[in-house]
C-alpha cells in the first residue's frame, strides 16, 4: 500500500517589535588651542640729543635784527631760554603745548 500525502501545513509568524530609545545626547568635546604668538614692535629710534644744542641764528632777517629758532625744548632749556613766552626771542608755537603762551614749561 501506498501511502497518500497528507495535509501540508505551512505556519508562517510574523512579530513586529517597535523600539523607541531615547538618550541625551552627548556633549560636544571642548577642544581649546593655545598658539604661542611672538610680536615685534618696531618703533623709530629716538631723535638724537646733543648735550647743549645751539639755536638757530638768521642774520638775514629783513627786520635788521637778529632771528632766534629753537628746534626744541631741550635747545631752549640748554640755552637757558626756559620757560619761553610768547613775545621773547626763540618764542614759537611749536614749543607751547598748550598754547597759553609759555612754552618749554
Amino acid at each position: 500500500m501506498k501511502a497518500e500525502p497528507g495535509p501540508t501545513v505551512t505556519v508562517t509568524v510574523t512579530e513586529t517589535a517597535k523600539v523607541t530609545v531615547t538618550a541625551d545626547p552627548e556633549p560636544a568635546p571642548t577642544v581649546t588651542k593655545i598658539k604661542k604668538v611672538r610680536v615685534t614692535v618696531t618703533a623709530p629710534p629716538p631723535e638724537p640729543v646733543a648735550d647743549e644744542p645751539d639755536p638757530v641764528v638768521d642774520d638775514d632777517d629783513d627786520s635788521g635784527g637778529a632771528y632766534t629758532y629753537y628746534k626744541n625744548c631741550t635747545a631752549v632749556r640748554a640755552a637757558g631760554a626756559a620757560p619761553i613766552r610768547r613775545g621773547d626771542p626763540g618764542y614759537a608755537s611749536h614749543l607751547d603745548r598748550d598754547g597759553d603762551g609759555v612754552g618749554c614749561e
